[in-house]
């Protein structure tokens, strides 16, 4: 059985739901544009298009105590256009869905050897706190050696904000890092036990002024597929495509890679 929201998750849920509602054009729905306070639809815009009452979709904004069916948060969701991973979030925060697996400290001895292995191709494995906890040479040389650091130094997220050759290193380092952010930030909605995630919060928000700003916001995404530039120290411009696969049996793991497209800087790209 789901067990109830929490306060906190109850205020994420509505702040998540009037996000996306602000983001929908009127026009998309054959809806009257007109003036509007603020942007998007109405509350009773989208109660009427999700078949629910204005009253209880108010209540689910701002929090209240009451548990929305599957059915009502399919409906709703179609309606704010929630892509898989927004929709998997809604359902998190609702605690509708069963939790993932929870984070893991520990990696198979085959799995570490699969890591190796591919060298040269960068890889690393990362639970869905993102901390690192396998990685080969060839990713160790292109970002930091990992096993220089201390274990609660090996986190994606807490090197982005606190280790300073990252802001050198990535190119569009503002754009990665918030999209870190958002990807944290659904993996946390997943996670039964939300603690080992909120000391990592509690610290870059006193050390961070970026993440303290950014934290607050309500995009969630995927960190399954997508680019990475980079300007290396000694290898200069480095343009890869990144690719995260799950391990069988083990959905609390990712295995990420990074595939060069370009050996050369292009400007244009």
């Amino acid at each position: 059985m789901a067990s109830r929201p929490t306060p906190e998750q109850r205020h994420e849920f509505g702040a998540f739901l009037s996000s996306r509602r602000a983001r929908l054009q009127p026009k998309e729905f054959g809806l009257p544009e007109g003036p509007r306070r603020t942007p998007g639809l109405r509350r009773e815009e989208v109660a009427v298009l999700a078949g629910v009452s204005v009253s209880w979709y108010t209540w689910l904004e701002q929090g209240r105590d009451i548990q929305p069916s599957a059915d009502a948060l399919r409906r709703i969701a179609k309606v704010l256009k929630l892509d898989r991973v927004e929709s998997a979030h809604l359902f998190a925060l609702s605690s509708l869905e069963a939790p993932a697996v929870e984070t893991s400290g520990e990696v198979s001895a085959g799995l570490e050897m699969l890591v190796r292995a591919i060298n040269p191709i960068p890889a690393y494995v990362r639970n869905p706190r993102l901390d690192i906890l396998a990685w080969n040479d060839a990713i160790a040389d292109m970002f930091v050696d990992y096993g220089s650091l201390q274990p609660h130094e090996r986190n994606t997220l807490r090197l982005l904000f606190l280790y300073i050759p990252y802001r050198t290193l990535i190119l569009d380092w503002e754009q990665m890092a918030r999209g870190m952010i958002s990807t944290f930030r659904a993996a946390r909605a997943h996670a039964q036990d939300k603690a080992p995630f909120d000391s990592l919060i509690e610290e870059l928000s006193a050390e961070s002024p970026e993440f303290r700003d950014w934290w607050p916001d309500t995009e969630v995404k995927g960190f399954d597929e997508g680019r990475k530039r980079l300007l290396h120290p000694t290898n200069g411009y480095i343009d890869f495509t990144y690719v995260a696969l799950t391990p069988e049996g083990r959905p609390d793991l990712s295995l990420v890679t990074y595939i060069p497209r370009h050996a050369a800087y292009d400007p244009q790209s």
